[in-house]
């Protein structure tokens, strides 16, 4: 299972961060501070770090900076409340993937997560196919039949767990982790209404309602 390095020092942000990264199916691990960070992630088993800037001991740029010196090259994903662009600048000069900054939409750090993880395998093809449903992850286009279908940007996320995982029911919590971020109300109905955009674009008889559960893409 491929494990994930959360580094921060505000324990609310390492649990917001760990649920969301459970719901993806990642294992992780957790550091409160920058040395134990550092030794965590030498000791080689973790496929991604979550670098928080503004640590106890050793900041993360150090963190990182000692981790690339070692020849240590797992994606780094840095989280800081610094906005200035200068920070960007530092955190990616000294080895950083991508650089987030706080406050952060926990949907998008997963999406991060999932391209910096995406990276580092062997190139696939860009496209899912399932039926007659076609979506290309690179142009964001979608086909039904070989026909161009216009989705939105939460309709085209919502379609690509779909085809990721045909047969396999996603309960409303899961769908609402992984695309509008954990802080989204867990009693909202918006994944059932974002359900009937799809069927109505592609296909009604492809996503079936498992009752009490949630959703499967037949």
């Amino acid at each position: 299972m491929t494990r994930i390095l959360i580094v921060d020092d505000e324990p609310h942000i390492v649990a917001l961060v760990a649920r969301a990264l459970h719901a993806d199916g990642y294992e992780t691990v957790t550091a409160d501070d920058g040395q134990a960070a550092l030794d965590r992630a030498l000791e080689g088993d973790v496929d991604l770090v979550i670098l928080d800037v503004g640590l106890p001991s050793m900041d993360g740029f150090d963190v990182l900076r000692a981790l690339r010196a070692q020849g240590v090259q797992i994606p780094v994903i840095m989280l800081t409340a610094r906005s200035a662009t200068s920070d960007a600048i530092d955190g990616l000069d000294a080895g950083a993937s991508d650089y987030v900054p706080k406050p952060f939409s926990v949907a998008e750090l997963m999406a991060r997560v999932r391209s910096r993880l995406r990276e580092r395998v062997t190139p696939t093809a860009t496209t899912i196919t399932q039926g007659d449903v076609t979506i290309d992850i690179l142009t964001r286009r979608t086909t039904v039949a070989g026909r161009d279908i216009d989705l939105s940007a939460r309709e085209f996320a919502l379609a690509e767990q779909f085809l990721r995982n045909p047969g396999t029911v996603l309960t409303r919590e899961v769908l609402l982790s992984r695309i509008w971020g954990m802080d989204f109300d867990p009693g909202s109905n918006v994944v059932d209404v974002y359900v009937r955009y799809l069927r109505s674009k592609l296909g009604s008889d492809h996503i079936v309602t498992v009752r009490g559960e949630g959703y499967r893409w037949e």
